[in-house]
């Protein structure tokens, strides 16, 4: 089975990426999908700027490397929506129910998160591993508070985006929908994969079926998180 790289354009520092990332938040409308993920997206990212700054990374140049590998291919999927390129198939369901007005705001959120979190970040901590001359082991820390940030962030939109108590009728349906996803799980089988991605490199077809099939089930499950609910 053949494997298309993901085109990645050069992001050089996290400075970039919260560039980047302030563009879209102001160009996009508000209840478009893409624009929910970023503003979440974006609060992570300057999260994480801060804690580098703090010195709450134990490896300050691995935690700013593996953050900027990581968003790139975020970015690398909006670009090529953009352009009319295919995005992974891990991003699909995302920007094509980007404007679906069954879809909750929360529901466009954790697709985001489950596309890149599922994804991106196995093939992030590789990326950083190629750049830094390192092996996973030596990036769990900074995976692990990564982890963190986006846990304690996803807590917080399930607060803010779910329906209030008057919209029990709606939010009931969204609760069992959402309840089949958990960011602990992906992240768990995220770490999984960088492994055997990471253990894999030197046979690159195999490592590029494992990558394809990988990036067909995140977008079979971000399809399944974006089912349009009744209005």
């Amino acid at each position: 089975m053949a494997h298309c790289e993901q085109v990645l354009t050069p992001v050089r520092s996290v400075d970039t990426v919260l560039t980047r990332m302030r563009a879209l938040d102001a160009t996009l409308p508000a209840r478009d999908g893409v624009a929910v993920f970023n503003r979440v997206y974006l609060a992570v990212t300057e999260a994480v700027d801060r804690h580098i700054d703090s010195g709450l990374f134990p490896d300050a140049r691995a935690a700013s490397a593996l953050d900027v590998r990581f968003a790139q291919r975020y970015l690398a999927a909006v670009e090529a929506a953009e352009d009319g390129r295919r995005p992974p198939a891990c991003w699909r369901p995302l920007f094509q129910s980007r404007r679906h007005p069954g879809v909750r705001p929360l529901q466009f959120a954790l697709a985001g998160i489950n596309a890149h979190i599922g994804h991106d970040l196995a093939l992030a901590v590789v990326d950083t591993c190629r750049t830094l001359g390192c092996e996973p082991v030596d990036l769990e820390d900074e995976f692990d508070r990564v982890g963190d940030l986006l846990t304690s962030l996803e807590e917080r939109i399930r607060d803010e985006l779910m329906p209030g108590p008057d919209l029990l009728r709606i939010a009931d349906p969204l609760t069992h929908l959402l309840g089949s996803w958990s960011l602990e799980r992906a992240r768990d089988a995220t770490w999984a994969a960088a492994r055997a991605l990471w253990a894999l490199r030197r046979l690159p077809d195999i490592a590029g079926e494992f990558t394809e099939r990988m990036d067909a089930a995140v977008g079979f499950a971000g399809r399944m998180l974006l089912t349009p609910l009744p209005t």
